[in-house]
C-alpha cells in the first residue's frame, strides 16, 4: 500500500476510534455506565481495578484500547508489514482520534456559547420591548 494510501485509511479509520471514545466517555446513552466506572475508579480496593474502569472515563485511554479493535479487525499497518507497522498504527490512530475528538469537543464549545449569547440577545430584547 502507498504512503498516500496508508494515510487515507488512517484519516478514515480514526473516524470511528474517535466516535467511539467519544459517545462511552461524554454522551448521555452511556452516563449511568460512565458514572458507575467513575465511583469503581475511586473505590475498588486494587489498583488494577481501579485503573481498569478508569479507562470507560476517559476518552484518551480508552481510545487505544479502540485503535486496537480497529487494528485487529481491519489488519491496518504503516509504514511497515510486520508487528512494528501495527505499533506505529496504533499509535497513529490514536493521535489523530484524539485530534478528532478534541476539534469536535472545541466545535461544541463554540456551539453552546453561541446559544448562550444568543438567548441572552433575545431576553434582552424581550426586557427591552416590555
Amino acid at each position: 500500500m502507498s504512503l498516500g494510501s496508508q494515510i487515507v485509511h488512517l484519516l478514515l479509520l480514526a473516524i470511528p476510534v474517535a466516535c467511539i471514545a467519544w459517545t462511552v466517555t461524554h454522551e448521555e446513552v452511556f452516563r449511568e455506565l460512565r458514572e458507575w466506572c467513575l465511583n469503581k475508579s475511586t473505590g475498588c480496593r486494587y489498583l488494577w481495578q481501579r485503573k481498569f474502569f478508569f479507562l470507560f472515563t476517559c476518552e484518551y485511554c480508552l481510545s487505544h484500547y479502540i485503535a486496537i479493535g480497529v487494528l485487529f479487525v481491519t489488519r491496518f499497518t504503516m509504514l511497515y508489514d510486520d508487528w512494528r507497522g501495527y505499533v506505529i498504527a496504533g499509535f497513529s490512530l490514536v493521535w489523530v482520534a484524539n485530534v478528532y475528538m478534541s476539534l469536535f469537543g472545541r466545535l461544541r464549545l463554540d456551539i453552546r456559547h453561541e446559544r448562550v449569547n444568543i438567548e441572552a440577545k433575545e431576553a434582552e430584547v424581550e426586557n427591552q420591548t416590555k
